[in-house]
């Protein structure tokens, strides 16, 4: 039986579809204090709960639906973390600091059997669980949307990144594949360019993990429309979109933004639930 959290109930339900599972009804409280508090109204055997944790509230959420599954009478909780937060804080960047994923990773640890967890920033953040955790590659599915590009061109914001985009290039089938070089003058003067390939003319989609602040995004777009791509589209897997990025996006020229639906926004144009059931 699969329980949603409150993030992420447009994607429990698609994976319920496509697993043929039964979708739990949950009810979520608060009370007067501030403290939460989940309930699960269905007898469970088989918990796969699917919670996306966007903020320090959903992990406690998330933490609380474990719980309750084990008290609605599951026998096995496997937990699904479409969106991880805290993925990036996965080193001490200085002394002192915490290594937060992985606190977070032992924390989600002490309730489940099982962890998957979709496009991790660092797919060596499944390390940090105490149980088996795997990473599910959603990226291919960023393709779906794309239609009759020209001479395409698919640009990750950096070469670490350049297997994304080369997964969403061989998903289209067709086009190539390269990434940005960065160049940091100061703390405020970067140079962003593309690598190798040409753009004048060519239908330009920048692929990402997570678009958060659009900042860098737009920076990149603007780069492009001087050089005279055709059109630029902007795909990720997790579209955090804080703020105004989405404003950012558009006002820098992008002609569309796609996403899945590991978190739940207007620009979610595919599910990340095919590539979830495939591993569960």
């Amino acid at each position: 039986m699969i329980i949603t959290g409150s993030a992420s109930q447009t994607l429990a339900a698609s994976l319920a579809s496509e697993t043929e599972h039964e979708l739990a009804s949950v009810a979520f409280e608060r009370f007067p204090d501030g403290e939460q508090k989940v309930q699960i109204e269905d007898t469970v055997d088989h918990a796969i709960v699917v919670a996306s944790t966007l903020s320090d509230s959903s992990h406690v959420e998330l933490l609380q639906l474990q719980d309750a599954a084990r008290e609605a009478g599951a026998t096995e909780v496997t937990t699904v973390i479409p969106y991880m937060g805290y993925a990036r804080q996965d080193k001490s960047f200085q002394t002192g600091d915490p290594v937060s994923a992985r606190a977070m990773a032992r924390a989600l640890s002490t309730g489940t059997d099982r962890v998957l967890t979709v496009n991790p920033h660092e797919r060596a953040v499944c390390d940090f669980f105490d149980v088996p955790a795997t990473p599910v590659d959603a990226a291919s599915h960023l393709a779906t949307p794309l239609d009759s590009l020209t001479d395409p061109l698919f640009l990750a914001p950096d070469h670490g990144a350049v297997d994304l985009a080369q997964t969403v290039r061989d998903a289209y089938g067709s086009g190539e594949a390269d990434h940005f070089e960065k160049t940091r003058h100061s703390g405020t003067d970067v140079d962003i360019e593309p690598s190798d390939a040409a753009v004048s003319g060519r239908d330009v989609v920048l692929v990402d993990d997570i678009v958060a602040t659009g900042a860098t995004m737009s920076e990149s777009v603007a780069v492009l429309n001087k050089r005279g791509a055709n059109r630029v589209t902007v795909t990720c897997v997790h579209p955090l979109l804080a703020g105004t990025a989405q404003l950012q996006l558009f006002q820098a020229g992008v002609e569309a933004i796609y996403a899945t639906d590991t978190i739940e926004r207007t620009v979610s144009a595919v599910s990340a639930a095919p590539a979830i059931a495939q591993k569960l």
